[in-house]
């Protein structure tokens, strides 16, 4: 099998996870230049945006990085005349903040097609997926500008659908992540699989390097991660609570003090499920049983989460964070990178 570190560019296998809508270039450079592989999720970026992204990840740094997207799953609902019910639900949030009512925009997202050509012209080292297997012509045309691309599985069965889609390496997310749940097969409620099942099961279904994720925060979670079969680890909450990245006090204070068993999966955000603090509008939101579809539901929520960060109302951000979130305790990603260091075999 292909050497994760050949095969990327990297110099050792650890992975930055690619945060959607909490990205920043200083993290992600920081994590490259480390010897590692910088992520930087391009969630609901146009294309001017992931241009000018990118243009500032190669001012950052000199080494390979990824940008990740998210696949269209089909079921995304457009902006229509139910717009105005679903920001009614939100009345109270947008009032809280001090904005009016968001009143329906062209599109809740750009197209695949339009981040595609920018990522293109980019031409990052590594195209990395979200919510499914990538078309064949999307693989082909990454290979044929040298760009590798890494899929994402959240049960067995995604990860050999992966593999038969030609991707390069599969990031197999256990259900302790952090952030969104990113099953395309069956409901995410229906593939909840523990990273310590997980790993090995895929390693042994597919013949592609395997990448970990999903409740790795220190040296022993990267050396459980190797011993059960990985090629490299992506991590994730261990990251984002460092001054590099671009989560806020609030969010970084709700990382150290939330305990294992004290995170929450729940589709109040954004209308897909994900793991993270149930706050006050997590608790509110699901109490109301009045939660639009994706992407309606994080567009919307997405108005006042934006203006709650600015002011560090962490009871209205999105509080993403994974189960080891009590391990993630150093301050610089350097540190939290030599840590994760510690835990990976010698060659």
């Amino acid at each position: 099998m292909t050497d994760l570190r050949e095969l990327l560019g990297i110099r050792h296998p650890i992975i930055l996870a690619p945060f959607g809508g909490l990205s920043s270039v200083a993290l992600t450079a920081a994590v490259s230049d480390a010897g590692g592989l910088g992520s930087y999720g391009l969630y609901g970026y146009d294309g001017e945006r992931i241009r000018a992204t990118a243009r500032a990840l190669r001012e950052a740094t000199s080494a390979p990085f990824s940008l990740n997207i998210w696949l269209p799953t089909g079921d995304e609902v457009l902006p229509g005349p139910e717009h105005d019910a679903y920001a009614a639900a939100l009345e109270s949030f947008f009032a809280e903040v001090g904005i009016e009512r968001p009143a329906r925009p062209e599109r809740y997202l750009p197209s695949l097609e339009e981040q595609l050509d920018a990522i293109w012209e980019a031409a990052p080292a590594v195209l990395s997926v979200v919510f499914g297997v990538p078309a064949a012509s999307l693989v082909d045309e990454a290979h044929r500008r040298g760009i590798r691309v890494l899929g994402t599985a959240t049960t067995v069965a995604e990860a050999v659908a992966l593999a038969d889609g030609g991707v390069d390496a599969i990031v197999a997310t256990g259900a302790e992540a952090a952030g969104h749940r990113v099953s395309f097969l069956r409901a995410a409620e229906e593939s909840l699989v523990g990273l310590v099942s997980l790993v090995p099961q895929v390693a042994d279904a597919v013949d592609v390097p395997v990448i970990a994720a999903g409740g790795i925060a220190d040296r022993r979670g990267a050396a459980a991660a190797f011993a059960l079969g990985a090629s490299g680890v992506q991590v994730g909450t261990s990251f984002l609570v460092t001054e590099e990245s671009a989560a806020n006090d609030a969010h970084r204070a709700a990382i150290r003090s939330t305990a294992a068993d004290a995170s929450v999966l729940t589709r109040a955000m954004s209308g897909r499920l994900s793991r993270g603090v149930r706050n006050r509008a997590v608790a509110e939101i699901e109490a109301s049983a009045a939660i639009a579809p994706f992407p309606a539901q994080n567009w919307l929520t997405g108005r006042f989460r934006a203006v709650a960060g600015q002011r560090g109302m962490g009871e209205l951000q999105s509080l993403w964070l994974g189960q080891s979130a009590p391990l993630a305790s150093r301050a610089t990603a350097a540190a939290v990178f030599t840590e994760l260091l510690a835990g990976v075999p010698a060659v």
